[in-house]
């Protein structure tokens, strides 16, 4: 990946990371730190490597993303968003009850979402679905999901992954948010899904580990892994919280909104790395 595309990646998720944070602040509730561990993977997709289009969102060719994760749905709002699938100020109205932004993706009603989440498992089992579902009817188009390392718990997301790998589902690529924490505490405490390699290795899946904050290793990675046949599964190692001091590594900012005093000091802190990166510090 060259240094201005890198640049322009950087930048994006800067802009993501900080509409994630009006949105949870706005809306009083939800979800900071997955989504602000999933940034990096969602911009990468949307701003890089997925074929979308605001003129054309039905498009039978476009590619599926689906966030199975629901609850970080705020990361996907706000990429929606400075692609131009919705107003970029209908970011706060998140949550509210008469907002079409609820605290779970509805495609119904919110453009640009590919499948209604929330339930967790589930999402990953209708990307799966979707990839099939090219195959059957010769479709080109790939298939990308994200999904938590606390929601890889879930009976679900084994079966749908014994399922991609029977079906040799080389169309589907998912990326597993591994930033260790879930709102109970240490996934390892919780209920020990790890390690996640040698279990999607071991379901026939191919499996990359990557810095989930690099564009370049992501990058690299879903190009390693094109035409080998199989699914695969991008483990990426993240930071919950990640660009938010005080919220980094606690997994207390699983589930709550920051006050009036902590969003403003996290607001400083992403629009002075916002500013660092357009080179305007």
């Amino acid at each position: 990946m060259d240094s201005k595309k890198n640049k322009y990646l950087k930048e994006k998720a800067a802009e993501i990371r900080s509409l994630i944070l009006d949105a949870v602040y706005y809306g009083g509730s939800g979800h900071p730190g997955g989504s602000l561990s999933s940034a990096d993977i969602i911009a990468y997709l949307y701003f890089d490597k997925m074929n979308v289009s605001v003129e054309n969102p039905h498009d039978p060719a476009r590619d599926r993303f689906v966030l199975s994760k629901g609850h970080c749905c705020p990361a996907l709002y706000a990429a929606l968003a400075l692609k131009g699938f919705i107003p970029v100020e209908d970011i706060k109205t998140f949550r509210h009850i008469d907002s079409y932004l609820q605290g779970h993706p509805d495609m119904k009603k919110v453009n640009g979402v590919d499948m209604s989440t929330g339930s967790l498992g589930q999402g990953f089992s209708a990307a799966c679905g979707m990839a099939k579902a090219a195959k059957i009817t010769g479709s080109k188009y790939r298939v990308y999901t994200i999904i938590g390392d606390g929601e890889s718990e879930e009976g679900q997301i084994w079966e749908a992954a014994m399922f991609a790998a029977h079906y040799k589902l080389d169309n589907l690529t998912a990326f597993l948010d591994f930033n260790g924490l879930q709102i109970d505490g240490n996934i390892r405490d919780v209920m020990n899904p790890t390690p996640f390699d040698v279990k999607f290795q071991a379901f026939g899946w191919h499996v990359e580990i990557v810095d989930g904050h690099s564009f370049e290793e992501i990058d690299n990675a879903v190009k390693r892994s094109e035409g080998l046949g199989r699914p695969v599964m991008i483990i990426c190692n993240t930071v919950k919280g990640k660009g938010v001091s005080f919220m980094e590594n606690k997994h207390a900012w699983h589930g709550k909104a920051p006050k009036a005093a902590e969003y403003e000091t996290a607001k400083k802190e992403l629009d002075e790395n916002l500013s660092k990166i357009r080179g305007e510090k």
